[in-house]
């Protein structure tokens, strides 16, 4: 096994500097021994077993069964050097990708049931978890770091501001928020735009925590949520907004997502998309993220986005990437994460925290090392309806600042 091991990651890890301890108490490095040396160690055969026969899945299982430690670094080190590598994946893993681009529409095939299941396995875990490593606002998707010294709550503000911008939402706007988390940004565009939302969501947990922040900041009128799911909510709508919901909807329902907002969306209407993204063109879902936090999720490319688009009849108006503002996310949340870990493991175990470990370090190292990204799509009915050049945005988020700065709204989450 030591010689099968050292030959598969010598061929694989080309960069850095890793050495290895096999379960036998052999020794090995790999890479060219550039950057911060990590140390790692195997501490059953099985674990090794399940590198070789598939890496992909096999290394965050085996991290958060405690046989595989990092002895010299963390995980995020570790993980920085494996997602840094001249090939993706190593070649002895190519052929499960293939065998999982086969079956990617039966594991992303989300009718309603399944949707709700997918959505309660993730986002109906103890509120206090999430309290752990967010915002105060509880914003679960990508900041925007306006500069380099912005702190995450900084950055969950103007990423609500920016999308605020870009919606032009005018006074008394009928607003949905599809996939509304636990009633941040639809809170923030009742309070600051004077919009009337509506903010749709299929996690009991969210919903509950999003209509008592509304009665606490005395919004229930002008912002209201539900458990509900895209395909039946009633119009019609000003503007819909979508944040980190889209990468859940599954290939084989774009058609049905687009056509449905192009149902909810008046002539004049403009819809905004946040969603993450993939560079390099279609892809699978990482198994490990499938089976442990994400099931049925899929990070869409934009070849796959745009043509979806196009058949609904929608405009596409604007295009902006995000490039490293999530890696810098998911960094905050790791770091806030790891200085609570201990709490973590009451609420469930350390099986868990190690799981919650592996998943943000990996979740961060994909952007920052491979071919993740955000993107915003702005898209309409017809043309003219939002202005011709991009000016209208930063004079409309300049507007937002000095209200929040009058308003100083409060952060704290209902119960907290």
């Amino acid at each position: 096994m030591d010689r099968l091991l050292r030959y598969f990651l010598n061929q694989f890890i080309r960069r850095g500097a890793m050495t290895f301890t096999t379960a036998s108490g052999a020794k090995f490095s790999c890479g060219d021994g550039t950057g911060e040396p990590v140390s790692v160690r195997f501490m059953t055969t099985d674990a090794e077993r399940r590198i070789l026969l598939d890496p992909e899945l096999g290394l965050g299982e085996i991290y958060m069964d405690g046989t595989f430690v990092v002895e010299n670094g963390s995980i995020a080190d570790v993980l920085a050097i494996l997602l840094d590598q001249p090939e993706m994946l190593p070649r002895w893993a190519k052929l499960q990708w293939w065998l999982r681009y086969l079956v990617r529409h039966a594991q992303q095939f989300n009718p309603r049931g399944r949707s709700k299941d997918n959505v309660a396995h993730h986002y109906d875990l103890d509120g206090r978890l999430y309290s752990l490593f967010l915002d105060a606002d509880k914003q679960y998707s990508c900041g925007y770091f306006e500069t380099p010294e912005a702190t995450l709550d900084d950055a969950q503000l103007a990423k609500k501001r920016h999308l605020a911008a870009k919606l032009s939402i005018r006074r008394g706007d009928r607003v949905l928020d599809i996939g509304s988390g636990w009633g941040g940004l639809g809170l923030y565009l009742a309070e600051m735009t004077g919009a009337n939302v509506t903010g749709i969501t299929l996690s009991t947990e969210q919903l509950q925590t999003s209509n008592a922040r509304a009665a606490e900041k005395n919004l229930t009128q002008s912002a209201k949520f539900f458990l509900e799911d895209y395909r039946d909510i009633p119009g019609p709508f000003d503007r819909i907004v979508s944040v980190g919901m889209f990468e859940h909807v599954g290939v084989d329902f774009y058609d049905t997502y687009f056509k449905r907002c192009a149902e909810l969306l008046t002539d004049d209407g403009v819809m905004m998309l946040h969603s993450i993204g993939r560079s390099h063109g279609p892809d699978v879902t990482n198994p490990w993220i499938a089976k442990y936090i994400f099931p049925g999720g899929y990070i869409p490319a934009l070849s796959e986005v745009i043509p979806a688009i196009e058949r609904a009849g929608l405009l596409v108006c604007d295009i902006e990437i995000l490039r490293l503002h999530y890696a810098d996310t998911l960094k905050a949340w790791r770091e806030r994460f790891m200085a609570r870990r201990e709490e973590a493991v009451q609420l469930y175990d350390e099986r868990f925290a190690l799981m919650w470990e592996f998943y943000f370090a990996c979740s961060e190292m994909s952007f920052r090392k491979q071919n993740l990204m955000n993107f915003q799509i702005q898209l309409a009915k017809r043309q003219g309806v939002v202005p011709m050049t991009r000016d209208y945005m930063t004079r409309e988020e300049a507007r937002l600042r000095g209200i929040e700065r009058g308003s100083r709204p409060r952060l704290q989450i209902a119960g907290e």
